[in-house]
């Protein structure tokens, strides 16, 4: 039996477990499972690798994208320009490679809804998956900057500092930021909605609920909104094409 699964903290929410569930049922993909591995601090990892037999990968969420490096043997090359990692593989030596495939996820979400004068972008949050949204846009040529309550050397603007001047130059807003997440629904980025208009992206990287508190503020000022469900899907196949189980 081949073993995946989510590594994560207080991740009962994620819908990586039925996901691939559905995967392999409707695949028919057999002998191979995918758990959560819910742990309260990094310094677990190497117990479940270490006990979980027929480990051969895992998915990365909140709050270890960045933390679990020290413990992987070998970073491929974007993960390492990133500086995060969101997928496991475990070679048939043993050895624990990190790979990025959020990013992925990331550029394919959003590119069909990119124009011309989309050319800066606000990232609410600085966690693994900010970096990783961050790369991906670069790569498209958009000027990236961090927002966060505190103030240090990446951190562009704190939440303070926003202004309608700000917002209006920057046409792509992406939370990065758990705030909004199931259950906690009522909760949102303190940003000035009333400055977003029908030329802004607000791409929230939460996808349960489906409708967060940011995307549903943005819609009413005529903004497009995109959660995070497509990504999830698009880097969680990456992730499977990188596992390649069957070679």
């Amino acid at each position: 039996m081949h073993r995946l699964g989510l590594l994560g903290r207080n991740i009962s929410y994620s819908f990586s477990v039925s996901y691939f569930k559905k995967k392999f049922q409707k695949e028919g993909v057999q002998n191979v499972s995918y758990q959560n591995f819910d742990i309260p601090k990094i310094t677990l990892f190497s117990e479940i690798v270490k006990n979980t037999e027929g480990l051969k990968g895992l998915n990365v969420t909140i709050p270890y994208k960045e933390e679990v490096i020290p413990y992987l043997n070998k970073l491929n090359k974007k993960a390492k320009e990133i500086g995060a990692v969101n997928t496991i593989k475990v070679t048939k030596k043993g050895k624990l490679v990190g790979y990025n495939t959020d990013c992925y996820g990331f550029i394919k979400s959003i590119e069909p809804y990119l124009k011309k004068h989309h050319k800066k972008a606000l990232i609410l949050g600085t966690g693994g998956a900010s970096k990783a949204v961050i790369y991906a846009l670069k790569q498209k040529g958009i000027e990236c900057h961090y927002v966060s309550r505190t103030a240090s050397n990446h951190v562009r603007f704190t939440y303070e500092e926003l202004n309608a001047n700000i917002i209006l130059e920057h046409q792509i807003i992406i939370n990065c930021t758990p705030l909004g997440t199931y259950p906690n629904i009522e909760n949102c980025p303190a940003i000035p909605f009333e400055s977003i208009s029908e030329k802004h992206i607000l791409f929230d990287l939460i996808y349960n609920p489906e409708e967060t508190k940011f995307l549903r503020l943005g819609k009413e000022k005529g903004a497009i909104t995109i959660n995070g469900l497509e990504m999830l899907r698009l880097q969680a196949e990456k992730a499977w094409s990188i596992w390649n189980l069957d070679k």
